[in-house]
């Protein structure tokens, strides 16, 4: 049936859009790049949820889904750092540092498939919310990032890291929409909320950072 091909079809188009974010990168069109990576984390959204709706599941779609998150969550913002680093003057081989994103976003991505501990919670950063990171930082901050090679650097290794670490991390599922189960969800849309009133589409980085902070403070929390 037509039906169960259309989750598929959405996660083709999170691959599409994903690869026109790599071209746009190594362009130095990070607006674009911006805007393609978004598309395809809604499209990444919309799959999952049109296979839930269709019950329209498949080992096919799992793999399809691990593909074209690689491509669009993983070697996209990778493209970003490096044609950002590129345009530094520094070592040559330094822009090569930007690479490690995808090759631990595929780890990330390997182990989740594999991890039955990650049903309705992370552990570690997702891909789609490590892109999204990227694209908005360098959207919205180039010529902080420009001017301060550094930081760029250490944020590359330190959310590389931060992809395979061993930290939960709250998922934005809602089994029910009270507020007694769902205080944590709640509590990121408002302060999310805010800051997208605030900052409007420089908002994208600080959001995913409250992200890692809050998952963070929980655990502290429960500790």
């Amino acid at each position: 049936m037509i039906k169960k091909h259309i989750p598929n079809f959405i996660t083709s188009l999170n691959l599409f859009s994903g690869c026109i974010a790599v071209l746009l990168a190594f362009q130095s069109n990070y607006q674009g790049a911006f805007i393609a990576i978004l598309l395809s984390a809604v499209f990444d959204f919309f799959d999952g949820f049109a296979a839930r709706l269709l019950k329209a599941y498949s080992p096919m779609g799992k793999e399809l889904d691990s593909l074209a998150d690689v491509v669009s969550f993983g070697v996209a913002p990778g493209a970003i750092v490096f044609s950002l680093l590129s345009k530094m003057g520094m070592h040559e081989l330094l822009p090569y540092l930007g690479f490690i994103i995808p090759v631990f976003s595929a780890l990330r991505l390997a182990k989740f498939n594999i991890d039955e501990r990650q049903t309705s919670s992370f552990i570690g950063l997702p891909t789609p919310a490590n892109a999204i990171f990227w694209a908005g930082l360098v959207f919205s901050y180039a010529d902080f990032l420009f001017s301060n090679a550094w930081v760029l650097i250490a944020l590359t290794l330190i959310f590389s890291y931060l992809l395979v670490a061993e930290i939960p991390m709250f998922a934005l599922k809602f089994k029910t929409y009270a507020l007694k189960n769902n205080q944590i969800q709640y509590l990121f849309l408002l302060i999310t909320i805010a800051l997208l009133a605030v900052l409007q589409l420089n908002a994208f980085a600080p959001i995913i950072g409250w992200y890692i902070l809050l998952s963070i403070g929980i655990n502290l929390f429960k500790n």
